[in-house]
């Protein structure tokens, strides 16, 4: 078997991740989403961000808009984390959502199958014809559960949470942009996109797909890697890519690495990009195998296993060497750049262009750039 280094593991991945797309128009976006895979979202301005960094040039007006018409959408999926991907890579995660999700719910509410495919499809015709806020759906959850034989009481921020995070849902802002942290409401997805999710659902190989995508946006990929990602285990994990068939390379820490049979060539990312918290350098990939993006201690800078919280990473000459803040939620802000010690500074005159493009997807203005060194 072929043997790469993580250099080689990142170009891989780099080519996939900063693709060259022309178009920064909103028809562009969902084409953009679909290149880069699904964008984890707990912070609601990281797709803005996310696609900045990769498309330089994209307007805040152009994501909304692709927002508003559901061409790319936001729920709670893979991981029971909030997600942004294309209308109809949806049901692909939603498959793998209630894979990853079904033992919890079965594990916490006490219930017995088939009862928590009922309950999800009570939450469903929930909020099939009208936006739900999370106390709302909790409350509904709740009564069914204790009707069912169920718990009878469901502590109440568990509770919001598994009601919508079995995947069959889509959220929106109920009041604020689509950038901000603003009151979120959820509708049933098979009411809003187009589809037979029906089939998806019932079909055998549906994570099949899912992982072949992760593969094109993310791979080379290891079984760890596909595993993290989806949040499903590597039982379930070596049984879709035995189906699949990918060919592999050896990585250095000794895993195999399945890929595309005609991949994009690898590829440099020079100069400076601004990346999102949650960004999919970090979260596609197994923690040990982020070291092709990064040292291992930079990593654990960047990501505080005590709230889960993680800083928006720079990213400079491919690689993660710092990390950047605008602390705030005012149009207008000042920024601070770190860099870590051992690795390359940012020159200032390379941070004008992605500042620019921040600027331009958040529809902010950045009063001043500081940069600072910091020690790991």
């Amino acid at each position: 078997m072929v043997s790469v280094t993580w250099e080689e593991l990142g170009a891989a991945a780099l080519a996939r991740q900063f693709p060259e797309l022309p178009g920064r128009e909103a028809a562009a976006v969902p084409e953009m989403v679909r290149l880069v895979g699904p964008v984890q979202s707990q912070t609601a301005r990281s797709p803005f961000i996310g696609l900045a960094a990769r498309f330089p040039g994209i307007t805040h007006e152009a994501v909304t808009s692709a927002y508003e018409a559901f061409e790319i959408v936001r729920g709670s999926v893979i991981r029971g984390t909030v997600h942004t991907c294309v209308a109809e890579h949806h049901p692909l995660l939603e498959v793998a959502t209630r894979a990853g999700q079904r033992p919890i719910w079965l594990r916490t509410l006490k219930l017995v199958e088939p009862a928590v495919d009922q309950l999800w499809q009570a939450l469903e015709e929930h909020a099939r014809d009208e936006w739900r806020t999370p106390a709302e759906l909790f409350d509904h959850l709740a009564t069914w559960v204790k009707a069912h034989g169920g718990v009878d009481t469901i502590e109440r921020g568990l509770g919001r949470y598994l009601a919508f995070g079995h995947g069959g849902l889509v959220r929106r802002p109920l009041k604020g942009g689509w950038d901000r942290q603003g009151a979120p409401g959820y509708r049933t997805a098979a009411a809003l996109l187009p589809g037979d999710r029906t089939a998806a659902l019932a079909d055998p190989h549906a994570l099949d797909e899912l992982f072949r995508e992760h593969v094109r946006a993310h791979g080379p990929s290891s079984r760890q890697d596909l595993a993290w990602w989806s949040g499903l285990g590597l039982t379930r994990v070596d049984e879709v890519l035995r189906r699949l068939e990918l060919p592999s390379v050896s990585g250095p820490d000794g895993q195999e690495y399945v890929d595309l049979r005609d991949p994009r060539a690898p590829r440099e990312v020079p100069g400076v990009r601004l990346l999102p918290e949650f960004d999919a350098l970090m979260c596609a990939y197994a923690p040990a195998a982020r070291v092709r993006f990064m040292a291992p201690a930079i990593g654990r800078r960047l990501w505080n296993l005590n709230n889960g919280m993680v800083m928006p990473p720079v990213l400079v000459d491919g690689r993660i060497t710092g990390y950047w803040r605008a602390p705030g939620s005012a149009r207008k802000r000042p920024m601070e750049v770190v860099w870590f010690a051992g690795t390359r500074r940012p020159r200032t005159s390379e941070l004008e262009e992605p500042v620019a493009a921040l600027e331009q997807a958040l529809a902010t203005t950045v009063t001043d750039v500081r940069l600072t060194r910091e020690a790991l």
